[in-house]
């Protein structure tokens, strides 16, 4: 039996590194990567997969006790959202987690293998959830410091962002021929270096829910292509290579001439103009245009810089799509409330760090400070100031190394800028700065080598900086011909991306790409270096953070090699001591982490500070001069009271309620009886007085008699014959009143009364239908408008897509109610379904027959014309595609397959029947168009709906003749199947736009560049060069 080992490490009983380590090591042996500090969570790293994610596993930790669940990164999540909602004893106020964030989009854009990870995240993120009540709303995600310097170069180990090689996997043959992709290992930027087989066919799954992502953000198919591209481009770009000419000029080497010809072709621009771009460099001064030649180096400099920009903008781009997506659907003056999730790299220390390990490791400096600040500098300066009495924990403070960062002007980044303004400093240049300005410093060494190098002492270790190229990337700049070059793109998203504004944060802004102002915004924004700007968003982010209640997780790596159930003692120690967390332990354990004031504390209670603490069995708190001091276990037990509080309150309310009930129905009923009897007692009076009434003038009528009565004895009467029933054909002709059929209550407002669904009977309740006929006309007109909308929406957009071979399918039944689609299924087996016209929106509903009712699933068409079941996180190109796709995959939450269609033939007639005359001959149809005026008059009910679509789809003046009779739209489609076909297969190869997708601008300018390359590479192996494997030809 394993041994149950703490799951909070402050509540160890001997608190040294060894039982630390030995805690953590068993941990982690058993397969338990989480473990507490207090409100602290440490999370290993298991480098293996762990089935602790799945979504049983998340439901289990909504509003748990802290206690009875084991630690986990889901009940971070929880106690953030508890905070936020203000259920922890705290009131409502923003929350933030410092933890890693994966999406596929942004994770294939973003990320990439390095030495230390396999799925590291090259970019800083801060993503913000916004909710109303207790409900998302949206999001807004904001991106630091992408390492675009990996797009070009990639140290041993390591490889180029994810995106590359998933695309490059994932791609059909004929999308590589389309946008101009080669053999992988042909690719200078990727090292010439690709996968496995497994591997590779990893990365064909990620290609797949990269593509589903972008449909699902909204991306248009000429986008998508557009990108993709754009990543062609970018690879090819980084094939070109220069050789000088006897005159000392530069040219492209002949080897990569049609690399050249395929970039320009993959960007949208000519071939000339890129290469003069790449070879020198054009400044007006005064009115005179003058060219500077580039020598190879700069030459190869302004290629890789195109690179990296081109690479950059893409991302921007992608992060503000998803930023539009996720945009808040509420007005601007309601308050949301906000969690934030910071996911951002790791301290880094590499074989060679250059300017972007500089700036990682300067973030993380601020963020240990954060959380010093907030673990023992803050807490411990309250303790002084409220009299309580406290034994100073001692703590690594790192504000030198801030300081020597970020001081102005003689900090490292003020003097990176000052040296980024003069053309002429050189990196050297730079660093002999820093050594004179900081040799005493104790937290800077001095190199002395012939590289330009520096050290600094971090909270984590020393690091040793090479500053080769920190002047460069720090100006971060592109020469405006190239710019210029770009916008002007007949690519239209290359040309936006160019034309786009930067923001002081370094975050892009796209817009409509107008060369005349672009220019402005560009001179207006590029003198912010990337330093600057990286300064300025830790400086916005820290405001963020220091303004709303902190969740930290601090991340542990267990061993250098990224092997699975290994864990490197010596490594694991280094990052608990230069993390800090012997010492968080402590002010975790003896500490007080929660510290509200006195009017603080009796508003969330609503009663005296210390009558409540004193009435609970609370141990350990203490009270200062203005505060509380409560141990972090505190809060969660006070929340726990409250909770208890609170189920007591709604007994004592139900009980007060159902007793203030019970007596007022006991009263009512007392009252009722009184009633009735006051009733009986007058009805008995009543009665009585008719009965003495009945007996009075049943005496006088006697007297009456008597007083009338002959002399002579009575003579008999004869008696009268008795009348005989009347027939029943006479009691029939006996008018009834009219028998009214009970109407059915609807079961929702979509089947209320509208012109189409029911003929209006003004004659009933006259006075109430005038009452009330100005408000329903404007209701009847409204949603008479709606459905026409959408009947020109289906018209205009939808009838092509849905028709094949002629006609629509078995499934689909046109705008019939929800009453309608149920009737149709009600006597269906399971798993039955059928897909309706919205009859107020422009989109469909699936309505599924399930084990116990009928289910209607909302799919909605989205700006790139992808169909999506909302709840549901896939898109569709049709509904085709998506009835095939829920025929194999469960629609969530039920997880039902889809597994009959309702066919067309029914006892009703709905709106199938129709829709089926659309394309096929219909003599009420004609006539229906032949006399719209009698059509209107006689047409009531939904039967208008139907004569209306056919309408709308039927060619007025229609023929007996079946084919007449097809739709316009079908028709064409039909005809042009039959001209068109033949042609395509004698000429399939030859036409390359034979089909309706979106291509490259350029297209036939990238396909004779394959060719070129290819022919090249052909001349290379007649003369003995090995050939790349997996060439596709062309032609």
């Amino acid at each position: 039996m394993e041994e149950k080992l703490p799951e909070d490490l402050a509540n160890l009983s001997e608190l040294d590194e060894k039982s630390l380590l030995e805690v953590l090591t068993g941990r982690f042996t058993q397969n338990l990567i989480y473990t507490y500090i207090g409100d602290i969570l440490v999370a290993i790293n298991p480098f293996k997969y762990l089935p602790i994610y799945e979504k049983e596993v998340s439901e289990r930790y909504k509003c748990h006790e802290k206690k009875s669940l084991p630690p986990h990164i889901f009940a971070v999540a929880d106690r953030a959202y508890q905070s936020m909602l203000g259920r922890l004893a705290t009131g409502p106020k923003n929350q933030c987690i410092v933890i890693r964030f994966v999406n596929p989009l942004l994770e294939a854009f973003g990320n990439a293998q390095t030495v230390m990870n396999d799925n590291s995240s090259r970019f800083g993120k801060y993503i913000q959830l916004r909710f109303q009540n207790s409900s998302v709303k949206g999001a807004k995600i904001n991106e630091y410091l992408l390492e675009k310097s990996r797009v070009v170069h990639q140290d041993e180990g390591e490889q180029n962002f994810h995106i590359f090689y998933f695309m490059l996997a994932g791609i059909s043959t004929e999308d590589k021929e389309i946008y101009g992709l080669l053999d992988p290992t042909r690719y200078r930027y990727l090292n010439g270096r690709f996968g496995q087989e497994d591997v590779v066919q990893a990365w064909r799954v990620k290609y797949a829910e990269v593509c589903n992502a972008m449909d699902m953000v909204g991306f248009e198919e000429q986008e998508k292509v557009d990108m993709m591209t754009i990543l062609a481009g970018i690879l090819s770009l980084g094939n070109i290579t220069f050789e000088t000419t006897d005159s000392d000029a530069l040219k492209v080497s002949e080897a990569s001439r049609g690399w050249l010809k395929a970039t320009a072709g993959q960007f949208g621009v000519q071939e000339e103009d890129l290469l003069k771009s790449l070879t020198c460099t054009t400044s007006v001064t005064r009115g005179e245009a003058i060219q500077r030649l580039h020598n190879q180096q700069q030459a190869e400099d302004a290629r890789d810089s195109i690179a990296k920009v081109a690479y950059g903008r893409v991302f921007g781009w992608i992060v503000s799509k998803v930023n539009e997506l996720l945009a808040p659907k509420v007005d601007c003056d309601v308050e949301l409330n906000e969690i934030g999730i910071l996911d951002i790299f790791g301290f880094e220390n590499f074989a060679v760090n250059r300017f972007e390990q500089l700036c990682i490791n300067l973030a993380n400096e601020q963020l240990q400070y954060f959380f010093n600040h907030h673990i023992f500098l803050m807490e411990q300066k309250e303790y002084k100031e409220e009299g309580i009495t406290w034994e100073t924990i001692s703590f690594k403070d790192n504000k030198p190394i801030l300081d020597l960062f970020l001081t102005k002007p003689i900090g490292i980044l003020s003097l990176l800028d000052e040296q980024s303004a003069f053309p002429q400093a050189t990196d050297r240049d730079f660093v002999d700065k820093l050594n004179s300005k900081f040799k005493t410093a104790p937290n800077f060494e001095v190199v002395r080598n012939h590289t330009p190098l520096f050290t600094i002492v971090h909270y984590a270790g020393k690091v040793q900086y090479n500053a080769s190229g920190f002047l460069e990337k720090n100006r971060d700049t592109i020469p405006a011909n190239i710019r210029e070059l770009f916008i002007n793109s007949v690519t239209p998203l290359l040309s936006v991306l160019f034309a786009a504004t930067i923001s002081r944060t370094g975050t892009l802004m796209p817009r409509k790409a107008k060369l005349q102002v672009a220019d402005d915004n560009f001179n207006s924004t590029r003198k912010q270096s990337v330093g600057a700007q990286f300064k300025h968003s830790l400086a916005v982010l820290m405001e963020k953070m220091f303004a709303a209640g902190p969740h930290f997780v601090r991340c542990i790596k267990p061993n250098r090699s990224k092997q699975p159930d290994q864990l490197d003692s010596k490594l694991v120690m280094d990052q608990l001591r230069y993390n800090g967390l012997m010492e968080t332990i402590r002010i975790r354990r003896d500490g007080f982490s929660w510290r509200p004031a006195f009017k603080e504390f009796a508003e969330r209670f609503v009663c005296s500070c210390v009558s409540i603490l004193n009435s609970t069995e609370l141990s350990g708190w203490k009270c200062g001069s203005c505060r509380l001091f409560f141990k972090y276990w505190h809060q969660e037990e006070l929340a726990r009271l409250l909770e208890r509080l609170g189920r007591a309150a709604l007994v004592i309310q139900k009980n007060y309620r159902a007793r203030i009930c019970r007596r007022r129905y006991l009263s009512l009923l007392a009252e009722i009886r009184r009633q009735r009897q006051a009733q009986r007692e007058r009805e008995e009076r009543e009665e009585e007085e008719r009965r003495r009434q009945q007996l009075e003038d049943e005496r006088k009528r006697r007297l009456e008699q008597e007083n009338l009565r002959p002399a002579s004895p009575p003579v008999p009467l004869p008696r009268k014959k008795k009348p005989e029933p009347r027939p029943r054909s006479v009691l029939s002709t006996v008018p009834k009143a009219a028998h009214l059929v009970p109407v059915p209550r609807p079961r929702s407002k979509l089947f209320e009364a509208t012109p189409f669904d029911n003929e209006l009977n003004e004659n009933v309740h006259l006075d109430a239908s005038l009452m009330l006929q100005p408000i329903d006309e404007e209701r009847m007109k409204e949603k008479h408008l709606k459905k026409t909308n959408t009947i020109r929406w289906f018209r205009e957009t939808q009838v092509r897509k849905l028709t094949r071979d002629g006609g629509f399918p078995s499934w689909f039944h046109g705008m019939i109610t929800r009453r309608q689609a149920e009737d149709l299924l009600i006597d269906k087996p399971l798993g039955c379904f059928l897909v309706r016209v919205g009859q107020s929106r422009e989109g469909y509903t699936l309505t599924f027959r399930g084990a116990d009712r009928c289910r209607h699933y909302m799919v909605e068409m989205q700006s790139n014309g992808k169909y999506v079941i909302l709840g549901e996180d896939r898109a569709h190109s049709s509904l085709t595609d998506l009835v095939q796709y829920h025929t194999q995959v469960g629609i969530k939450p039920f997880m039902e397959l889809l597994t009959l269609p309702c066919g067309q033939m029914c006892d009703q007639e709905p709106d199938y029947e129709e829709l089926k005359a659309f394309t096929s001959s219909s003599s009420s149809s004609s006539a229906a168009v032949e006399h719209p005026a009698e059509d209107q008059d006689m047409d009531t009910g939904s039967h208008k709906v139907h004569l209306q679509m056919q309408r709308l789809f039927l060619p007025p003046g229609g023929s007996s003749n079946p084919e007449s009779h097809k739709p316009p739209v079908l028709k064409r489609i039909s005809d042009r199947r039959r001209r068109v076909e033949p042609a395509q297969m004698e000429h399939k190869d030859d036409d390359p736009t034979r089909e309706s997708r979106p291509f490259p601008r350029l297209y036939p300018s990238i396909r004779l560049a394959m060719r070129e390359i290819q022919q090249i590479q052909q001349v290379q192996t007649h003369r003995g060069y090995t050939p790349c494997p997996n060439t596709h030809t062309y032609g």
